[in-house]
C-alpha cells in the first residue's frame, strides 16, 4: 500500500498509524503552507494537559510551497521545545533510552521547515524500525489513483473518527495517567518514550480495516 501525507513536526500517532501499514510513503512538499496545521507544530502531554510546540517560520508571501517554507530564529524555539519535551518526558520509561535519538534535531539549525520535518520523520521511523520506503513528492499530486491520500484527513481540527475511520486510537499508559485521563493521539513522541519497544504494535492495534 502507498500513502500520501502532508510533512509533519514530530507527526501525530495518527499518522504513524499509518505509516506502519504502509510499503511506501510519499510526503507532499508542493502543497501551499496554511496554518493551524501539523506541519510546524505538535502536541504533546504535560502536568497541566496538552501543550503545542509550534515552530516558527518566516511569514511566507502568498501561497507559498511547503518546500520554500523557512524557519524562523528571532527565538530560541530548539532550546524551549527541548526542555518542554525533557520535562514532560523525562520520567517516561523510554525517555532515556531514546532521548538521544531526539535531542541531535534540536541541535542543529534548519533552514526549510521540510528538512527539519524529514529529519523527525527519519528518527521516528528508524526507532520503529520502520520497513516502508519513505519519498518527498517530485511535484504536487493531483492525482492520486492507486494512492491512499492522507493529506487533508490527518489535520488538528479533524476529529479521526469522522473524517478517518480506519484510525482507532489505543489507550495506553502515559507519564501522567494517575492525574489526567488518556489523551489521545498526541506526537508519535508520547507513545515512543510511554511505550518503547511496543510503540509498533499500538501502531498497528489503531489501524483497524473498515
Amino acid at each position: 500500500m502507498t500513502i500520501l501525507l502532508s510533512s509533519y513536526y514530530f507527526g501525530p500517532v495518527q499518522a504513524y498509524s499509518h505509516i506502519a501499514g504502509a510499503d511506501k510513503v510519499l510526503i507532499e512538499q508542493h502543497d501551499h503552507y496554511s496554518r493551524r496545521t501539523y506541519r510546524n507544530r505538535t502536541a504533546i502531554l504535560v502536568a497541566n494537559g496538552v501543550m503545542n510546540l509550534t515552530v516558527p517560520v518566516i511569514k511566507p508571501k502568498g501561497k507559498t510551497a511547503v518546500k520554500d517554507v523557512r524557519i524562523s530564529y528571532d527565538t530560541n524555539w530548539q532550546k524551549n521545545h527541548w526542555k518542554s519535551i525533557e520535562s514532560a518526558y523525562n520520567n517516561s520509561p523510554f525517555f532515556e533510552y531514546y532521548s538521544d535519538d531526539i535531542r541531535h534535531i534540536f541541535e542543529k539549525k534548519w533552514d526549510f521547515l521540510i528538512d527539519l520535518n524529514h529529519e523527525t520523520l527519519m528518527a521516528a521511523c528508524d526507532i520503529l524500525e520502520t520497513e516502508a520506503s519513505i519519498e518527498l513528492t517530485e511535484e504536487y499530486m493531483s492525482g492520486t489513483e492507486g494512492v491512499e491520500d492522507l493529506r487533508e484527513i490527518i489535520h488538528p481540527k479533524k476529529d479521526p473518527g469522522i473524517f478517518d475511520p480506519a484510525f482507532r486510537p489505543v489507550i495506553y499508559r502515559q507519564v501522567f495517567s494517575e492525574t489526567l485521563d488518556f489523551v489521545p493521539n498526541l506526537s508519535i513522541l508520547d507513545l515512543i518514550f510511554n511505550k518503547g519497544p511496543e510503540t509498533v504494535s499500538v501502531l498497528e492495534e489503531s489501524l483497524k480495516t473498515v
